[in-house]
């Protein structure tokens, strides 16, 4: 909840972001979202990778750094330079969060290692991310695209006899991005507690075979390898896309009440009374023959007007949309998706998808836009020099 005071809930926290590309600086804007004041060290010159990462770009520069960067000051320095190396010393000890994804072992080397930082600062929390993990894996690059292949999700993404696919988003790099904000507001709480800082490792692989969830629990409690299905679901029927008239339309029976609302809104009472499809895993072992009987019916009219039709019964159904129309769904449903963002002199500059937690009682939302290369280092080396 908000202070007493209606400050944001991480006001006050500071935030040394030696991070870059998507999972550090998106567990890093989250906390910026919350009040966090957040500082990013970045190249001189070129700064964080995704800076040149396009098309697109919008007026003032890469949306993909933008997605990930906001609510943030940007420091540009050297740290193959000894003055700038110092000042990245002080920076961090004056830290409250240090959150980093160089190569394992890479911060050490510069004496910016959590053990020489902690000694000066034992309060630190030091959170390093890295593709996969600090032991046999610490010479390993770690790119999502590359991780989704090995870690498995590929294996199950597109269809039955398709090639393996990626995600069509960056959900590795998202998910490793939430549970190092988990896992620092976690060690926030300790040291509130106890005082003392923590060092948090959080990698690539081990987020995404975490996210895995029933899939992993599926080769680990049944000797069942998944293997890609479409957009079947491997326990759950009918759960996928249905063609209607004009196009598909997602359809999720969850339970047996669903599927004989669905039965009957489409004329085919029988069917949920047949023994081959009164329960979810007998529809499951007659995925096929369903699937064809609910096509048949759903052809008499398009996607929109079954999913109307269907969400009217209880019956959870949506059209496939574009991410514009999702937008303007969340819209309509009074979700208020996106922020406007402005720059140094208060212009609205663009707009993005705001944090997704509402909160109540509410606090002013931080809308600054992403910063400009080393936007801010004349005032922050001032600072960092007194």
């Amino acid at each position: 909840m908000t202070a007493p005071d209606g400050t944001l809930p991480l006001e006050g926290l500071l935030v040394a972001d030696f991070s870059r590309v998507l999972a550090g600086p998106l567990a890093t804007m989250t906390l910026a979202d919350l009040g966090a004041t957040v500082i990013k060290v970045e190249r001189p010159g070129t700064g964080d990778d995704t800076r040149s990462w396009g098309p697109p770009f919008s007026a003032t520069g890469s949306t993909y750094f933008e997605s990930v960067n906001r609510n943030k000051q940007s420091l540009c320095l050297d740290l193959g330079d000894d003055g700038d190396l110092r000042l990245a010393r002080e920076l961090a000890r004056r830290a409250d969060v240090l959150v980093e994804n160089f190569k394992p072992g890479g911060m050490a080397r510069l004496g910016l290692g959590y053990q020489e930082l902690s000694a000066e600062n034992p309060g630190l929390i030091y959170a390093s991310i890295s593709g996969f993990g600090s032991a046999g894996g610490a010479g390993l690059m770690g790119y999502d695209f590359v991780v989704q292949a090995l870690g498995g999700l590929m294996s199950i993404t597109g269809e039955q006899d398709g090639p393996a696919m990626k995600a069509g988003v960056a959900l590795v790099d998202v998910l490793t991005a939430k549970d190092a904000t988990l896992g620092i507001l976690a060690a926030l709480t300790a040291r509130h507690r106890d005082g003392r800082g923590a060092h948090l490792e959080v990698n690539l692989l081990s987020s995404l075979q975490g996210a895995l969830a029933n899939q992993a629990q599926a080769y680990l409690g049944a000797g069942v390898v998944p293997r890609r299905m479409g957009n079947d679901h491997p326990s759950i029927a009918p759960y996928q896309l249905l063609n209607c008239a004009d196009g598909p339309l997602a359809v999720a029976c969850g339970n047996d009440a669903q599927f004989g609302r669905l039965a009957s809104l489409l004329g085919l009472d029988a069917l949920a009374e047949a023994e081959r499809f009164s329960t979810n895993s007998a529809r499951v072992a007659h995925r096929e023959e369903l699937t064809r009987h609910l096509e048949t019916a759903l052809a008499t009219d398009t996607a929109a007007a079954w999913q109307q039709a269907f969400t009217s019964a209880g019956i959870p159904a949506g059209r496939v949309s574009g991410i514009d129309e999702g937008i303007s769904y969340a819209e309509e449903l009074g979700l208020n998706p996106t922020i406007e963002v402005q720059d140094a002199s208060g212009s609205t500059v663009g707009r993005q998808v705001r944090h997704p937690i509402t909160w109540t009682p509410a606090f002013p939302t931080p809308t600054q836009a992403p910063p400009a290369l080393g936007e801010h280092s004349d005032r922050l080396r001032e600072w960092l020099d007194s």
